[in-house]
């Protein structure tokens, strides 16, 4: 493992740990009056799998030579978007009471995810341009 992709995990586990206890504390201490179908819990889970699974597939392709990392990545984007729709499933089909709120609280944290996972990989690319 190089020391890239393990500070990528290291800052990936940090940023979904505080990421998630933000949320916990705003959730909980103002809207604690509201039933959720999803847990927070699984909702950072979810997206932090993605996120690591997207890096690891680019960072290997990379590695054995690939130069369709760019696609890779935006086939594995558009693939997160319809994992995204399915893991949201049965909060549209009537599950929850409240589905504006989940929505909510899962688009907030994918697209924070999103930003890191593209931080992530330009800092990544920019290290192989210079090697």
């Amino acid at each position: 493992m190089n020391n890239h992709y393990r500070n990528f995990v290291i800052g990936l586990i940090g940023f979904t740990g505080l990421l998630l206890a933000v949320h916990y504390y705003i959730f909980y201490n103002f809207f604690s009056e509201i039933e959720l179908y999803l847990p927070l819990w699984g909702i950072y889970a979810f997206n932090a799998v993605l996120v690591f699974i997207v890096y690891s597939v680019i960072n290997y392709k990379v590695s054995q030579g690939s130069d369709k990392a760019y696609q890779i990545f935006l086939t594995a984007t558009i693939v997160k978007m319809v994992l995204s729709i399915v893991f949201l499933l049965p909060i549209f089909l009537g599950k929850s009471d409240n589905k504006q709120v989940e929505v909510i609280n899962f688009f907030i944290p994918y697209f924070l995810f999103l930003v890191f996972e593209i931080m992530g990989l330009n800092k990544f690319f920019q290290n192989q341009e210079t090697k």
